[in-house]
């Protein structure tokens, strides 16, 4: 069973950012094979990474419903719907030289993500086995905790910019955790964007006050903003960018 780390916080903290180079730092040091998981229906993990997507997890139910409904492109007779389906679920799996990257994505229109929700469960739940580490990039807030989404936890790291709101919400899911028993072997905070790579007073009392455990601090790095503006990949940062090194170390602490 593979060491599961789930990446959570509220909306605009970075967390995909972080995400996408720690599947990478673990992928240089070894650790593979990796799944790597964009749970956001607002997916843009692949970005980070530098990879294209075929189809999603949301594509899946539009693609089916096409095929019965399609007179020049059917499901072919010889072939099941659920066959059909699993075919569909293969292509959303795209393959990279150090990982595999699985969208969710979202449904078409209007409606709750109850469907893709599910998906995402039964399809982590199969491929799970197959993988040394899965890293999953969970959408802002806390659904897919509380929804038990994910088969386990080893590894839950929070991710929080430098203000009390960001700490506040991080401080939330990790209650969150703890009530639904997910019992993981490791929580604690990144504090993202913070300026020189400091905290202050403020933030650091907010960090006592929710009982959060530091994992360490990610200074604001203008070449990320630039890297975005110009469609680069995060992953392709140098080696002496100040967030690779601060990712580094935090790596390091975690022992994974």
């Amino acid at each position: 069973m593979a060491h599961i780390i789930a990446v959570a916080g509220k909306g605009g903290v970075g967390k995909t950012t972080l995400s996408g180079m720690l599947i990478q730092s673990l992928g240089k040091m070894g650790k593979t094979p990796i799944l790597a998981v964009d749970a956001d229906a607002n997916s843009n993990l692949n970005e980070v990474l530098g990879v294209e997507v075929e189809m999603t997890l949301g594509d899946v139910r539009e693609e089916i419903a096409r095929a019965e409904n399609s007179v020049k492109n059917p499901i072919p007779a010889s072939m099941s719907k659920a066959d059909y389906a699993e075919i569909m679920f293969q292509r959303c799996l795209i393959e990279d030289d150090d990982f595999d990257l699985l969208v969710m994505g979202r449904t078409q229109g209007k409606g709750c993500y109850c469907y893709v929700n599910g998906l995402l469960q039964s399809q982590l739940q199969k491929l799970v086995p197959n993988y040394k580490y899965m890293l999953v990039d969970n959408e802002a807030g806390m659904e897919h905790i509380s929804r038990g989404i994910l088969p386990k936890v080893d590894t839950i790291i929070l991710v929080s910019d430098c203000s009390r709101r960001g700490v506040q919400a991080a401080g939330r899911i990790a209650e969150l955790t703890r009530e639904c028993n997910m019992n993981p072997k490791t929580m604690g905070l990144i504090v993202n964007r913070a300026p020189e790579g400091k905290l202050n007073a403020g933030t650091m009392e907010e960090i006592e006050k929710q009982g959060l455990t530091l994992l360490g601090v990610v200074p604001h790095d203008e070449q990320v903003y630039e890297y975005d503006c110009d469609g680069k990949p995060t992953v392709s940062l140098p080696d002496d960018s100040p967030v690779r090194l601060a990712l580094n170390e935090i790596i390091n602490k975690l022992s994974l």
